[in-house]
């Protein structure tokens, strides 16, 4: 099976084109090549495809095989793929997600795609959507005792599931302990994302990420977006924010005319090849 290896802000895939490859078991080739010591190595793996609904197709499966509905990082490098191998000559382009059509805006140079700018679609609060058990129809600012503590939260969907948690050393925090905690908490009943962020200023802030399904990875673009909806809707910062991960940088926007929340950040190709799946 051809591949190629991308990231965005180290959020890395292994990416499948369905146009030339075939794959009869998604979450068994999700599992194989994901594995850091015996296969590609990446957070998962994402395939490129046709659609009857957009000019592209992603479908996202995460390193334990799980299928998961959206992700930033990896439609900016889908957007990329497809522009730099030739699959379409258009300077923007419409990909079908498990969460909706997302719309993507390319920033080229020298004939590559540099940098994407995604419509990442309207963001979910409503808790019975996200989805989230309480007893508020939406849940800012609300009690979790995880690990025997409280913790204050706050949770939106961006087509999937994510709980926002302030702290104040996000470097120093404990992810690899309290991380696992959130995703398998009862009241998520599709597990979830999570991210735990350090405010800087009004405009910028730090954070890092327990993704459902894969663990710690060094970025998640719909987790980004929204921790910036949770910072807006606690009042911390304003409507345009830098957000640095472990892997880089993103810079989110929220437009409150038409209620979209907009991700602009890199995609980088890393390498290409074969694998052969028993």
């Amino acid at each position: 099976m051809k591949f190629t290896k991308m990231h965005g802000c180290g959020n890395d895939y292994v990416y499948v084109n369905l146009f030339e490859e075939k794959i009869d078991d998604f979450k068994n080739v999700a599992i194989k090549v994901s594995d850091r010591h015996f296969g590609i190595g990446s957070d998962g793996l994402i395939t490129i495809g046709p659609s009857d609904k957009a000019d592209f197709r992603m479908r996202i499966f995460n390193a334990d095989g799980s299928e998961a509905e959206m992700c930033g990082n990896g439609v900016r490098c889908v957007g990329k793929y497809v522009y730099d191998h030739k699959l379409t000559d258009k300077s923007e382009v419409d990909v079908e997600t498990g969460a909706g059509i997302k719309h993507l805006v390319y920033t080229i140079e020298n004939d590559k795609v540099v940098a994407v700018r995604v419509d990442m679609g309207e963001p979910i609060l409503l808790a019975k959507d996200i989805p989230v058990t309480a007893d508020t129809e939406k849940v800012i600012d609300y009690p979790i005792t995880v690990d025997n503590k409280e913790w204050r939260m706050t949770c939106v969907s961006m087509g999937n599931p994510h709980a926002v948690v302030f702290v104040d050393d996000v470097k120093n925090f404990p992810l690899e302990e309290i991380g696992p905690k959130f995703e398998n908490h009862k009241v998520f009943p599709k597990r979830t994302n999570t991210e735990f962020v350090q405010l800087i200023k009004r405009d910028e802030v730090s954070m890092r990420v327990w993704e459902r399904g894969s663990g710690e990875t060094l970025a998640c673009g719909t987790g980004t977006c929204a921790t910036v909806m949770a910072c807006i809707l606690n009042g911390y910062t304003e409507d345009k924010v830098l957000v640095h991960l472990l892997g880089g940088d993103l810079v989110i926007e929220y437009d409150r005319e038409n209620n979209h929340v907009f991700m602009t950040g890199p995609a980088t190709e890393v390498f290409s090849g074969e694998i052969t799946i028993d």
